[in-house]
């Protein structure tokens, strides 16, 4: 009989051991969960990509400064040099000095010329070209031209900053831009974003900021918008056996599995330690990772990654039967994302 009782708690110590999942649909196991977190520390473009989003690359004409030129309303301020011919040095100088010379239709129109095209032009070049035409009609005359007003080309900033707008110059880029927004340290950099012409750019800005990822620090466009998103934005829930069910604000796209459990005060003696459940996407037809605990502490951190809308759920007993536990569990997910910021919030569908 005491043989018997050593081979039973031998048995059961093993099943406990090799941690049997759920037997549904999607169901997967350590080896799947840390190849999926390899994936994650790619970064946000990775992870959209794992939500099944269609992700671009970024392209390197992003990163590329652009010339700073004439536009449509700007201002110009213009004098001329010639030892003798004082009359139209006067002339242009007191035009300059109150007024100044406005680009209308792309072209500038200046005494005893022909109405010159100076749109799409930076300052040299239409120096050099105002200069040629007046050299065909008074041999060495100089002209220098500097901006007296302009219609300033803005990026436009929301969300958690205190600067709305930054000027841009065609080279001023995105990692300056931010710095004299101010963006604060905890803001969430997954949920941020730029947007340039209607179209959100694959920009990781987590990389950039957290990282120093220069691969991202593309130049500014005028009219450029950027969204720097509350440290809530994106959120994960720990449920079940836990110290306290909660949502966990996830700024960065992705967070430990360790620092979740801590954050919801860990694992309750009431816990089963071999079945913690990570729950990814659709409710309905969830992606199931079941871990035990020994992978929680032995992993590395970094090779056990949750990323927004995902479930932790630390059972009493495992979870035999997918439709059940939704009935069971359902409740409380609406009853603790009510009580904070909706479902949306937590990127989970239900239908």
């Amino acid at each position: 009989m005491r043989c018997w009782n050593i081979l039973l708690l031998l048995f059961l110590y093993l099943v406990g051991c090799t941690n049997p999942p759920y037997r549904g649909s999607d169901v997967l196991g350590a080896d799947d969960f840390v190849m999926d977190s390899y994936k994650i520390r790619e970064g946000k473009l990775a992870v959209l990509q794992m939500e099944g989003f269609d992700i671009q690359e970024l392209s390197p004409e992003l990163l590329e400064p652009y010339p700073d030129v004439i536009h449509d309303g700007d201002v110009l301020q213009i004098a001329i040099y010639h030892p003798t011919r004082t009359d139209i040095v006067s002339s242009i100088q007191q035009i300059g000095a109150t007024i100044g010379f406005r680009v209308t239709n792309k072209t500038l129109a200046l005494p005893d010329l022909e109405p010159i095209s100076v749109g799409g032009l930076s300052l040299e070049e239409a120096r050099l070209k105002i200069q040629k035409k007046y050299r065909e009609q008074i041999k060495d005359i100089e002209v220098f031209i500097a901006y007296k007003d302009r219609i300033e080309r803005k990026v436009e900033l929301a969300g958690l900053v205190e600067a709305s707008t930054i000027p841009v110059d065609g080279r001023i880029r995105l990692f300056e831009t931010l710095a004299m927004a101010k963006v604060p340290t905890n803001a969430n950099l997954f949920k941020s974003y730029v947007v340039r012409d209607g179209i959100m750019l694959p920009v990781d800005l987590f990389k950039l900021i957290k990282n120093g990822d220069m691969s991202q620090n593309i130049v500014m466009h005028g009219g450029d918008k950027i969204y720097i998103a509350d440290p809530s934005a994106s959120t994960l829930m720990v449920l079940g056996e836990v110290g306290e069910e909660k949502l966990v604000d996830v700024p960065n796209g992705f967070m430990t599995l360790r620092h979740a459990l801590a954050a919801a005060g860990g694992i309750a003696d009431t816990g089963d330690r071999s079945y913690i459940q990570v729950i990814r996407g659709n409710i309905q037809h969830p992606k199931i990772y079941t871990l035990h605990w020994q992978h929680v502490v032995h992993l590395p951190s970094d090779s056990m990654l949750l990323i927004p809308g995902d479930i932790v759920y630390v059972a009493a007993t495992p979870i035999t039967e997918w439709n059940r536990f939704v009935n069971q569990i359902l409740p409380t997910l609406i009853g603790i994302d009510l009580a904070t910021k909706g479902l949306k919030g937590v990127g989970l569908t239900v239908p």
